[in-house]
């Protein structure tokens, strides 16, 4: 029988894995598919993980899982991804921005679109992040960076403006 732990954890925490996934690939059916192996590695592992580090273990294997795709489809992947519209719903302006941003994300490379989702959408601090891409601190502060930058000279009105650091304008 399957422990009830379990499943209340895949109620609690569908909507936020399938987004990441989403996010991640721009495509439903994959992010489906990632959440599923996800679920179903989590569940091999629950006597480990169950608990408060259950989430991070899933969103892991969703990234991992990710990875492990576009590894195998590395030179069937086109470069430019085209991310499908999310079905409409009554809050038109929603899709339009949910739109945007997947467009937003298809530009970046597969190293910042993961380290741009897990930082920013999933709100993970620099060393979560690291951790959850097997990177270096200093290569997540890079790669979002590099990602922003590039999302500031594609989307100039979106992005804001660039953050200065309080010392580069003081003299020395």
């Amino acid at each position: 029988m399957l422990d009830e732990s379990f499943t209340e954890f895949v109620r609690s925490s569908t909507a936020s894995l399938t987004r990441t996934a989403w996010l991640l690939t721009g495509d439903h059916a994959l992010a489906q598919d990632l959440v599923q192996n996800a679920y179903a590695k989590t569940l091999r592992a629950w006597d480990r993980v169950a608990g408060p580090g259950a989430l991070a273990y899933a969103r892991s294997a969703v990234v991992t899982g990710n990875v492990d795709r576009w590894r195998r489809t590395r030179g069937e992947v086109a470069v430019g991804l085209e991310f499908e519209r999310p079905s409409p719903d009554r809050f038109e302006d929603r899709v339009a921005d949910r739109d945007r941003v997947a467009r937003m994300l298809a530009t970046l490379t597969p190293t910042q679109r993961r380290v741009v989702v897990l930082r920013y959408h999933e709100d993970l601090s620099e060393a979560q992040t690291a951790e959850a891409l097997g990177m270096t601190v200093g290569a997540v502060k890079s790669a979002a960076h590099r990602a922003l930058a590039a999302l500031r000279s594609h989307y100039p009105d979106a992005a804001g403006p660039a953050r200065t650091h309080p010392e580069e304008g003081a003299q020395r």
